[in-house]
């Protein structure tokens, strides 16, 4: 609710002019003390309107404080100071928040009203500005300076502007249909020329600044001269609206009232050179600027053309200049310049990731032939690998490394093919699929752009999104991708797209051929020591706010930590770790205690907790039990498999969540084992005689593959023999009713996932060889490798003599 607020015209005249002829007798104002020695006088803010001397004007208050400004002024007979506020959206203003210049004013009388506020019928004294603010509770008051008008030595020119002011003030009473005819008689009859001067000043239809503007004008010649000005202005004004009314006002019936909308806003619009016409020029001085093709320009002709056909009130006009918005906006041929500095982008790529070789040698020969060739289709490179091994953010250090722009397009849980391809412009809130609209925010048309997580997109009831992507990532089809919002093929084969996957196997094989594979597999322990020390450790440091050389992890702290406390391929779980360092230093520091800046070992399993089991020669330390090496999507792990004997026919059964694969891997080592009991050295009766079962923990995690053949086959003959597997040993690989062991994939994440698990000796077929030689010596300079064709080779190596 307002606080204050002027009544209306209407409301003065009417109601409070009523008031006054009846109850108060309006000579005896002048009588009032002109030498009271009031000298602090209670402040009233009101907003949207202005207080002049001589001119009587209800006031509504609706705020408590207010209302006892006001009834405490009548009853100790004070004098009042009425200020605008500068800023009328204020609720609750402040002294900074008013003019300094006002008028003092007496309260004539105080009308209740039936909701709690009250209407103070006040008459204008004379003009101020205020010295000091001297209080705030429970209103304002203010010693104040007293202002006096300064006539003019030009009498006669003086009266004449007054008449003149008189007379266009009539004009606009007869023509305004908001004004009453009261107005006309109070003009009429006021006499004395401040008097009217003021009257009009404060009822007309100006603004409140313009109003104070007057006001503070201690000139009366000045501020007749600029009063009539903006009258002037405001009679034009009426002028216009009435000719426009006139206008559209004749032989009207109900089938021309929306006619008699759209031609009265037309013909504003025509006044204020607004309308379509603007919207044309404006959209042809857009694309003069853009540089493109004959082809495209004609279609931009033809678009525009179009635009201008149509009633610039219908739907169909905003659908049409939404359109032409964007294709004006989009980057036609604007590419921004390659940095070929090899040598500088290999320090920025070397600084902003350690390791992940294979990429920095793939973005770096893109540069070097781009350099010489100065012309070339981007490659589409396609990263995968398990998470927090720095897929997305290697975009963002490729998009620097070039000087190219970096835009990132999250498609996961993507269902929708107008995602990528847009909708048509004829629906309702259509708009560009996402590439073009990452081209333009971009602002280029060879930015780098990251297509995050390729792997997770949906298939819905609108289409495949991945079926889309077909398009986008071929090089050969990218160089005109048809957008369905856009209608027409748009260049994308500068753009250097770089999708990331944590596997390969969800993603479509025709959308796999279009993408040049690179394969992260997981950090090293050493890897990450270094990660953490160039990266981690500082990120952790700024986030908690802690300064440079508020904690420390030496070499030895940050090994214990990835190996006890995490257990992954990236490195999102020790920066986790490290942050929990950090936050205890945080709170060291906030409660002010002392603690010693080098974190040692004893203190880092205090702050984390209690580290995790690592010995697995106690958990392989029984017959039956063996060690595999499995491929997740979050990279290498290990897994166990159990096999027991018990009195029955020789039954199978099998437990862990197994899928069928790995139950027949099961099937075809107990049927192995039967056909070659006696190369084993196991009895045909014992096979007969007992139940196998064969168990793999954390059952209710989903498991499937033939990459535990080898290991399952090992863990039956352990049950049989009732011999141990050797300890710190593990193994994978398909097997064969023949007797063969077949190669298998992800030999590197399992190879590493082996290392992080203290693991010191690996079974592997003798094809994955080739696997094991792309993988760097230091990766695997404690872990010994045993490569068999043969089942009987690996019984061999695995179980203890």
């Amino acid at each position: 609710m307002k606080e204050f607020e002027d009544l209306n015209f209407d409301e003065i005249l009417d109601d409070g002019f009523s008031i006054l002829s009846e109850e108060i007798n309006i000579s005896d104002l002048e009588n009032l003390d002109e030498h009271n020695e009031q000298t602090i006088f209670p402040i009233l803010p009101v907003r949207n309107m202005v207080m002049f001397p001589k001119v009587i004007i209800p006031i509504t208050a609706g705020r408590a404080m207010s209302i006892k400004l006001l009834e405490e002024a009548q009853r100790n007979n004070e004098y009042i100071g009425i200020l605008t506020q500068n800023n009328s959206s204020i609720e609750n203003p402040t002294t900074d928040d008013l003019f300094s210049v006002g008028t003092l004013a007496k309260i004539i009388k105080i009308i209740k009203l039936p909701e709690g506020n009250v209407t103070a019928i006040t008459r204008g004294f004379q003009r101020f500005k205020v010295k000091e603010f001297t209080g705030k509770k429970p209103y304002f008051k203010a010693s104040i300076t007293k202002l006096k008008d300064s006539s003019t030595k030009k009498k006669d020119e003086y009266e004449a502007l007054l008449e003149n002011v008189k007379d266009l003030a009539l004009k606009i009473i007869d023509i305004d249909p908001n004004i009453p005819n009261a107005a006309n008689f109070a003009v009429k009859n006021i006499s004395a020329n401040e008097d009217l001067l003021n009257f009009i000043c404060s009822n007309a239809s100006f603004s409140p600044n313009e109003k104070q503007k007057l006001l503070e004008e201690k000139s009366l010649m000045i501020r007749a001269e600029k009063c009539y000005a903006l009258m002037h202005d405001e009679y034009r004004k009426l002028e216009l609206r009435s000719q426009i009314h006139n206008k559209t006002s004749k032989d009207l019936d109900k089938q021309q009232r929306e006619y008699f909308l759209n031609q009265q806003i037309r013909t504003i619009q025509d006044e204020l050179g607004g309308g379509p016409e603007s919207d044309v020029e404006e959209l042809l001085e857009k694309a003069k600027k853009i540089k493109w093709n004959d082809e495209v320009d004609e279609h931009f002709k033809k678009e525009i053309n179009r635009l201008q056909r149509q009633n610039p009130n219908s739907p169909d006009y905003n659908v049409q200049r939404n359109y032409l918005d964007f294709f004006t906006d989009l980057p036609w041929e604007k590419y921004s310049k390659d940095v070929f500095d090899i040598i500088k982008a290999e320090k920025v790529l070397d600084k902003a990731h350690y390791g992940l070789e294979d990429i920095k040698k793939r973005i770096l020969e893109h540069m070097a032939v781009l350099k010489l060739k100065n012309n070339m289709k981007s490659p589409i490179l396609c990263l995968v690998g398990p998470p927090g091994v720095g897929k997305t953010s290697l975009g963002k250090s490729v998009a620097d490394a070039l000087g190219r722009k970096y835009i990132r397009v999250s498609l996961g849980g993507l269902h929708d093919e107008s995602e990528i391809r847009g909708h048509r412009k004829t629906y309702i809130g259509a708009m560009a699929g996402r590439i073009l609209q990452s081209i333009k925010k971009a602002g280029t048309s060879n930015p780098v752009i990251v297509l995050d997580e390729i792997d997770k997109i949906g298939q819905g009831i609108h289409g495949d999104p991945s079926s889309a992507l077909l398009e986008v990532l071929d090089p050969e089809q990218n160089n005109s991708f048809y957008d369905n919002f856009l209608e027409m093929g748009y260049d994308l084969s500068k753009v250097m797209f770089i999708a990331t996957a944590n596997s390969l196997s969800t993603i479509q094989r025709p959308l796999l051929d279009r993408m040049e594979i690179i394969e992260i597999a997981g950090y090293t322990l050493e890897e990450k020591v270094e990660i953490a020390k160039r990266h981690l450790i500082k990120k952790q440091q700024e986030e908690n706010g802690l300064e440079v050389k508020s904690f420390k992890l030496g070499n030895a702290e940050l090994k214990h930590i990835i190996d006890a406390h995490t257990s992954e391929s990236g490195v999102r779980g020790l920066e986790k770790q490290i942050a929990s360092v950090a936050r205890w230093v945080a709170l060291q520091t906030a409660m002010e205690k002392d603690y010693e800046p080098k974190i040692m070992l004893e203190k880092v399993d205090e702050i984390l907790g209690v580290p995790r089991p690592k010995n697995l020669s106690e958990i392989t330390s029984v017959p039956g039990v063996v060690t595999g090496l499995a491929w997740t999507q979050v990279g290498g792990d290990i897994l166990f498999i159990e096999s027991i004997l018990s009195e029955g026919k020789g039954i199978l059964t099998m437990t862990g969540n197994l899928g069928n694969v790995m139950k027949e891997s099961a099937t075809i080592a107990l049927e192995y084992i039967k056909a070659k009991h006696q190369e084993l050295g196991i009895s045909s009766e014992d096979i007969q005689k007992n139940n196998i079962h064969v168990h793999v923990p954390e059952g209710a995690t989903p498991k499937d593959g033939p990459s535990a053949g080898i290991a399952m086959l090992t863990s039956i003959v352990s049950s049989f023999k009732n011999k141990k597997v050797k300890s710190h040993l593990a193994m994978t690989g398909e097997i064969t009713l023949r007797g063969k062991v077949l190669p298998v994939g992800g030999i590197k994440e399992k190879l590493l996932a082996a290392a992080r698990a203290g693991i010191k000796e690996i079974i592997l077929c003798e094809a994955n060889r080739k696997d094991v030689e792309e993988i760097k010596k230091d990766y695997l300079k404690n872990l010994k490798i045993n490569y068999v064709s043969r089942m009987g080779e690996v019984i061999e190596l695995a179980i203890e003599s």
